[in-house]
This record gives structure tokens, sequence and C-alpha cells, in this order.
């Protein structure tokens, strides 16, 4: 669980980001799951949208992916959401 001084520093530095996955009428598939948790393994934050077409909002398929990978939901504003799992082995952001 992040505090809040955490998940603001994320915040952050997640404004610069590029979306790397989207999510559409399909939903939150075992695919989308699995391409999450590879992201954040490799990434340990990653910015997702959610399309139009979509059936979710995005503050569902955040809760989803965040019940199915245990990450920790940064922020969700729009149609985008921030993702983040800290990864011991090789940490990239540092949370003090």
């Amino acid at each position: 669980m992040l505090t809040s001084k955490q998940r603001a520093n994320l915040r952050s530095k997640a404004n610069s980001m590029e979306t790397i996955l989207q999510v559409g009428k399909s939903g939150v598939g075992d695919t989308l799951v699995k391409q999450v948790e590879d992201a954040l393994l490799a990434r340990e934050m990653i910015k997702i949208k959610v399309l139009e077409n979509s059936l979710l909002t995005a503050r569902e398929v955040a809760t989803e992916l965040s019940e199915k990978t245990g990450c920790d939901v940064v922020q969700v504003i729009g149609t985008r959401l921030v993702l983040f799992k800290r990864n011991n082995k090789k940490p990239i952001y540092d949370l003090d």
C-alpha cells in the first residue's frame, strides 16, 4: 500500500510517461492481465488508456487490474490510469 506522499511522487513521474496498453471492448481478460504483469515487472509503473468502446470505466479497470495483479493504483484521470508494483529485485523508482 502506498502512502499519499509516495503516490504524489509517483504521479509526478507518471506525467511524462507514454501510454503502453489500451483496454477496448473485450475488457480485462487473461491476456491483458498477463501483459500488465509483464509490463509491471519490467517497468514498475505503467500508464493504460481505456478506449471509448470499452464497457468498463477507467476506475473499474484500475480496480480489477489491481486485484488480479496485486499492484497499486497511482491515479485515474479521465480515460487513463497509472498502476505501480514494486520490483524488489530491480527497483526503478525511489519511494522515500
